[in-house]
């Protein structure tokens, strides 16, 4: 990437900082998140055009409390510190900072006082747009060169600026989709005050990663290990498009995937794009290793360990591999550091950044470890892939096994197959499956007695799930209306044989909740 303007964010450990991130790409400009203990070399070495100090759950008061490196304030670069960013550097230049007694947290009305570069186009002097905050610190002494560009009611100093060093300090959350305008204020920044193009792309990432992965590889061979989700199959068509026939896919069939699943990945990589493709019937294996298993952290690590077995034998009767493909992304590649110990670091109780056992001793090639998600779909359409693999929900490495509570059964994932595969249908008929982020059913623990036409039932109750989100960092239920929902629960008890209750979950993950599927 050493061709891109770049922005550098240094992290202080807010589990909002990848937003940042995603901002500033979405604003065309390509950025990496890096520790706020980041070292001057390795700094001079990345060569920003600006510098972004992210939020964080320290107080700045607080002994041993994170600081940026002070090379930072002498580079020459703008810097715009978001609310633990802005609250250091203050300290660090100069200011005061009091703690605990104007917490302000949720939707607040921020009061523009004065012009500003990092507002020219956002907002103007008398402005009141909704804005974010999260914090229980603030400022209130500001550091000699600074100036007060805007209040809200708990934070005097919610936006400063040092016009002559460029330095800016947000006490708000620019990032989160509840600051209006906070999207437009970033590409400011990264444009107008960074100096950055938009040179961000993904036709431009696509040309310059086959280039680095034919670099990388030369003539050796790759094995990838595809689930059948977005990722693996944007990476597996990538690396063939770079490399053609000396990249062979491995699908294993664990028996926790949906309707079809097999049959549409055999379909697009062996018959659409020629891709060599051994798929593993390891179904009995995995169902029965699975047998009384409930505990949902222990089928993930049964299903981890029994996937790397499969894999590693299957791999070993191909000759002369040397290297292996994985679908990590960047979300990744930031979790598995723990840059600070904030919840950060802790949203992911499982990802696969390492992969594969040490003793297999393959290299790793990863041409996805600097994308989001929404980027490596805007990659699968550079490349081609079809809407219906692009498009489609995630769905969790451990598969069926986590959605279906309690101990796991076939005749249970049978149950949650069906009812999976009618619920998506009635939404993608009602046109509504582009405007959730993820819809599932739940098969719960629990059997209900009901009564069915002339009969007694005892059977199964099924949870339906769906959520919206922009950015899968927070989420809403979806408002279906009860016509939608009565027409699903008549199906799914109509043409599924052992269910006779459907309920229909309503619960959120709002701004705070850090563990998602």
């Amino acid at each position: 990437m050493m061709e891109h303007s770049k922005i550098l964010i240094l992290d202080f450990g807010s589990q909002v900082t990848q937003l940042i991130a995603r901002r500033v790409r979405e604003a065309g400009v390509y950025c990496e998140i890096h520790p706020f203990n980041a070292t001057e070399a390795q700094i001079c070495a990345f060569a920003p055009r600006g510098i972004i100090l992210s939020g964080g759950p320290a107080s700045t008061l607080e002994a041993n409390s994170p600081r940026a490196p002070d090379y930072v304030w002498k580079m020459g670069v703008p810097v715009l510190g978001i609310c633990y960013g802005q609250q250091t550097m203050c300290l660090q230049l100069g200011g005061d900072v009091e703690t605990g007694h104007h917490r302000e947290f949720g939707k607040a009305q921020l009061d523009v006082k004065n012009p500003c570069a990092l507002f020219d186009g956002v907002w103007k002097e008398g402005d009141h747009p909704q804005i974010w905050m999260s914090h229980g610190d603030r400022v209130t002494r500001l550091p000699e060169g600074f100036s007060v560009v805007a209040t809200s009611e708990n934070a005097p100093f919610a936006c400063i600026a040092d016009e002559k060093h460029h330095f800016y300090g947000v006490q708000f959350h620019p990032e989160v989709v509840h600051t209006q305008g906070g999207a437009k204020l970033l590409a400011q920044f990264v444009h107008k005050i960074c100096g950055c193009g938009n040179d961000w792309s993904m036709k431009a990432f696509r040309a310059e990663e086959i280039d680095k992965i034919r670099t990388q590889v030369g003539t050796g061979k790759v094995i990838c290990g595809l689930s059948g989700g977005v990722d693996s199959s944007v990476a597996a068509v990538l690396i063939h498009e770079a490399i053609g026939d000396q990249l062979t896919c491995i699908f294993v069939d664990t028996g926790l995937m949906r309707i079809s699943e097999v049959e549409q990945v055999e379909s697009l990589f062996r018959a659409h794009y020629h891709i060599p493709l051994i798929v593993v019937d390891a179904r009995a294996l995995f169902l029965s290793a699975l047998e009384g298993v409930s505990d949902p952290e222990q089928k993930r690590k049964i299903i981890g360990r029994l996937f790397i077995e499969v894999f590693e034998a299957e791999a070993h009767k191909i000759k002369d591999v040397g290297f292996l493909a994985q679908g990590t992304l960047y979300p990744d590649v930031i979790e598995s550091v723990s840059f600070t110990g904030g919840p950060s670091v802790t949203i992911k109780s499982h990802h696969n950044v390492g992969g594969l056992p040490e003793r297999m001793k393959l290299k790793l090639v990863e041409p996805l470890r600097e994308l989001f998600k929404d980027e490596v779909r805007a990659l699968g359409r550079e490349l081609g892939l079809p809407e219906s693999f692009v498009g489609r929900h995630p769905f969790p490495g451990p598969g069926l096994a986590i959605r279906v509570l309690g101990d796991i059964t076939p005749e249970k994932l049978t149950i949650l197959r069906q009812a999976d595969q009618i619920y998506l249908d009635e939404i993608r008929k009602a046109g509504l499956y582009d405007e959730i982020w993820q819809a599932f059913a739940v098969l719960l623990p629990v059997r209900s007695v009901g009564v069915m036409g002339d009969g007694r039932s005892y059977e199964h109750v099924l949870a339906l799930r769906a959520v919206t989100s922009v950015d899968g960092m927070t989420a809403e239920s979806y408002p279906f209306e009860h016509c939608f929902l009565a027409r699903c629960a008549t199906r799914l008890i109509n043409e599924v044989r052992g269910i006779n209750r459907v309920t229909y979950d309503v619960t959120s993950k709002p701004p705070g909740t850090i563990e998602w599927e």
